[in-house]
């Protein structure tokens, strides 16, 4: 037993079959403002400077001069016995007059006196070389010296 009141209550029932477009232009209206603030800032490139390219003539890099003197003061120029120092003095001062005058690196053996690697650097010296380095074994990762 449904009671109707009025005649028009079936009106109310009916399904609305238009749609609410206040929504949308109302988020279209929003989405056209960011781009319009945000466009300008994207589209303004940032000026840098970049690098010109230039050539250069590379300078020729001085070997370097490997002197080695194990325990008993033997002295070795690039696997080559010395028999003494003026010997290696003729070889060293033959290379201090090229230039760039290249660098003499000296390896004594852990063991080896003083008085042999004090002859080497004399010998240098007396040559007229102006760079003389030592090579040491460097220490491990751990800090520790072997």
């Amino acid at each position: 037993m449904s009671m109707s009141v009025g005649s028009d209550s079936g009106e109310e029932d009916a399904v609305m079959s238009e749609i609410n477009t206040t929504p949308l232009v109302d988020i279209m209206l929003v989405l056209l403002i960011i781009f319009l603030i945000t466009s300008p800032v994207v589209l303004k490139l940032q000026t840098i400077a970049l690098p010109s390219e230039t050539n250069q003539a590379l300078k020729p890099k001085p070997t370097t001069v490997n002197i080695v003197v194990n325990k008993e003061g033997d002295m070795y120029w690039n696997q080559t016995r010395l028999n003494d120092t003026n010997e290696l003095f003729e070889f060293l001062k033959k290379e201090s007059v090229k230039m760039p005058q290249p660098e003499v690196h000296v390896r004594g053996d852990q063991q080896t006196r003083y008085e042999f690697i004090g002859k080497v650097m004399f010998t240098a010296q007396r040559a007229g070389i102006q760079k003389v380095g030592f090579i040491t074994e460097p220490p491990d990762k751990t800090g520790n010296t072997r």
